[in-house]
């Protein structure tokens, strides 16, 4: 590393020598890795963290060296999309300097997409590198468009800045997607306006149903909104057309034809969207999650700092991926009063 930055060779590779996926126990192939850059975050989202939250002591975090060695192991063992998320990606120290280098990968050919997940707080800053650094294509989490619910929501968030984001993401160049977790009783009855809003402003939106990740100040049977609620009513105004499209996460998108825009639903909790999962996710501090509902994961740190090596390090994402299980359990309930799996979303990154 010189000056903060990651300086590795660039090396042009041909398609043809591109590895193949490896295969889990069900004949899936995995090929997605979600990678948690960091477990802090700028805001504390209520569906997402407590607001007086303890976060990892900074040896316990992979560095910036150890998270691009760790992703193009995979990406070796033939991961074509990377995404990073955190808590928040952007607001760990000289990201841009990981993001830059792992760029290399899509020079190469190995990588086919390097996206982010970011809140969007801090893309005024960052949208222009990002495009620069082969990044063609964000999710933005925003679950209301009201700036007084905006606060109460994230608790520390600016809508605004927000705002002034999004524009400088357009501006650069880059594609966006809205995420869009839908909470009964405190942004049900923005959805409409946000699907018109986000296709007015040619963004895709993505609803997310919320999911029972750690301890949070309050009861997510009270937040739990089935999307296949919202669907029924959603139809009841617009014409919603089944389509194809994918772009590797477990959202099913329909048109909407009256505004030409397309919406994708994720559905952890009515809809188990398991049987197509192709994705994995690394935790900052190197576990690796074969599955987000399930507490059982293979801890990758110990082995990349064991060793200059990947020998060690291959042999235990070999045996993880072994161990992928067929799907999560996720519950909301009365009786349920603990969360599926104890850890936070913004350990394991959305």
């Amino acid at each position: 590393m010189t000056d903060g930055k990651i300086v590795l060779p660039v090396t042009k590779t041909d398609a043809l020598s591109a590895p193949s996926p490896m295969i889990d126990p069900f004949g899936r192939a995995v090929s997605y890795l979600r990678v948690s850059v960091t477990d802090r975050c700028d805001f504390r989202c209520v569906y997402c963290m407590a607001e007086d939250m303890t976060f990892l002591p900074k040896r316990e975090v992979l560095s910036l060296e150890e998270l691009d060695r760790l992703c193009t192991a995979f990406i070796e063992k033939g991961v074509r999309k990377l995404r990073l998320t955190g808590g928040e990606p952007l607001v760990r120290k000289n990201i841009m300097s990981l993001i830059r280098s792992l760029g290399r990968h899509l020079e190469s050919g190995l990588l086919d997409e390097l996206t982010v997940t970011t809140n969007g707080s801090q893309l005024q800053r960052f949208a222009g590198e990002l495009h620069d650094c082969g990044v063609r294509r964000i999710n933005v989490s925003l679950d209301t468009l009201d700036p007084q619910k905006f606060k109460a929501v994230t608790r520390w968030g600016d809508l605004g800045k927000v705002m002034d984001g999004l524009r400088a993401a357009r501006e650069a160049g880059l594609q966006i997607k809205i995420n869009m977790v839908a909470l009964k009783d405190v942004n049900e009855d923005e959805i409409v306006p946000m699907l018109k809003w986000c296709h007015d402003e040619g963004y895709d939106l993505t609803l997310i149903e919320t999911m029972p990740l750690g301890e949070i100040d309050g009861d997510r049977t009270d937040q739990y909104l089935p999307l296949s609620t919202v669907r029924a009513r959603l139809a009841e105004r617009f014409t919603l057309t089944d389509i194809p499209y994918k772009t590797g996460g477990p959202a099913r998108y329909v048109t909407v034809e009256e505004t030409g825009g397309r919406l994708g639903l994720i559905t952890p909790m009515t809809h188990n969207f398991c049987e197509s999962c192709n994705r994995v996710r690394v935790t900052c501090t190197g576990q690796l999650y074969m599955c987000l509902g399930q507490d059982d994961m293979a801890d990758l740190r110990a082995p990349l700092r064991a060793s200059e090596g990947n020998d060690l390090l291959n042999k235990a994402i070999d045996e993880a991926i072994g161990r992928k299980p067929k799907g999560h359990d996720f519950v909301i309930d009365r009786t349920t009063n603990q969360p599926a799996v104890s850890r936070h979303m913004s350990v394991t990154g959305g």
